[in-house]
């Protein structure tokens, strides 16, 4: 039987009405944050280094004229500062979100704050670090470029994908990387009917199909052996996973087009996963419909570029000896 969403991914991913806005190009902070300004410490705290990186991160924002809040998981370092859980941030006024961890802390962050377009400070505590590219030993070297306003900001896309069952709408879900309509491990090949703007395009008969963003076009689409679109392009890529075809090939549209998959199947065989968290049980006849969103992920950079980062974390060009 088809249940609804766990109440861990439904606190994860933020509900919104739908709606579109396009993203922009690289932009330069140009001006000093003003007076009564407020950061957000978010972080995965099983790695040991937050114990040490937190308190002395609160004495310099406190420093620099910032009040600080915490998600629960970091309260415990930061002295007593005042701490709400991680969904809760998206309704408070904030500057400044520094995330500490890797990319899977950096993904519910921005997903958490969206609602207030906020700039996120990934410091990668993690292996990869594909968003999270701030090394520890960098951090107070951004700070002191964002307090001067001379860091630079790139703005990455959202999606915006709503589960659909008959005429029910069952949730709507905030998306950074990707949304994975897939078979459960042991089932059979399942039948995805894909339409773009309302016109069919093609019947899949395949373990899965993957929606990305620009952003999620490094993660599980690339697997999956689809394209890696720069993250500024204003495009989505869909990708089959492993279809019965080879002539069905990844799709990438206009970011203004809306994208639905149609689930067929005669067994509860499929699930719903939403930046790679665990999701939704699907039903014969469930759709997916995915559409950019009207939110941004603002995220500080270090002036590496884009294809600088894929030579250096996906080891583009090196010979395997």
């Amino acid at each position: 039987m088809c249940e609804t969403i766990s109440n861990s991914a439904r606190r994860d991913f933020a509900v919104w009405e739908p709606a579109f806005r396009y993203n922009h190009s690289f932009i330069m902070a140009t001006s000093k944050q003003s007076p009564g300004k407020t950061a957000a410490i978010i972080s995965r705290p099983d790695r040991p280094e937050v114990a040490e990186i937190v308190p002395r991160l609160v004495r310099w924002l406190g420093e620099h004229g910032y009040e600080v809040v915490t998600d629960l998981e970091t309260s415990k370092y930061a002295g007593g500062k005042p701490s709400v859980p991680r969904s809760q941030l998206g309704s408070m006024p904030l500057d400044l979100v520094i995330v500490l961890g890797g990319d899977g802390t950096l993904l519910s962050a921005a997903r958490a704050t969206a609602p207030v377009d906020v700039p996120l400070l990934g410091v990668n505590l993690g292996s990869l670090g594909f968003l999270t590219e701030v090394p520890l030993q960098s951090l107070y070297t951004m700070l002191d470029a964002i307090a001067q306003g001379k860091a630079q900001v790139e703005h990455r896309a959202l999606m915006e994908c709503t589960l659909l069952r008959g005429d029910q709408v069952r949730g709507s879900y905030l998306v950074f990387n990707d949304a994975v309509v897939n078979k459960t491990t042991l089932a059979r090949l399942n039948t995805y009917d894909l339409y773009i703007d309302g016109v069919f395009v093609s019947s899949y008969r395949a373990d899965g199909m993957i929606v990305a963003t620009p952003t999620g076009s490094t993660a599980y689409s690339l697997s999956a052996g689809g394209p890696v679109l720069i993250p500024t392009v204003k495009a989505l890529v869909v990708t089959p996973v492993a279809p019965h075809s080879l002539t069905h090939r990844p799709l990438v549209v206009p970011d203004s087009s809306e994208i639905e998959i149609l689930l067929r199947s005669e067994e509860e065989v499929a699930y719903l996963s939403l930046d790679g968290q665990p999701g939704l049980d699907l039903c014969d006849g469930d759709r997916v419909r995915c559409r950019r969103s009207q939110h941004t992920v603002n995220l500080f950079r270090t002036g590496s570029d884009f294809f600088q980062v894929l030579r250096r974390k996906l080891k583009w060009g090196e010979r395997q000896i």
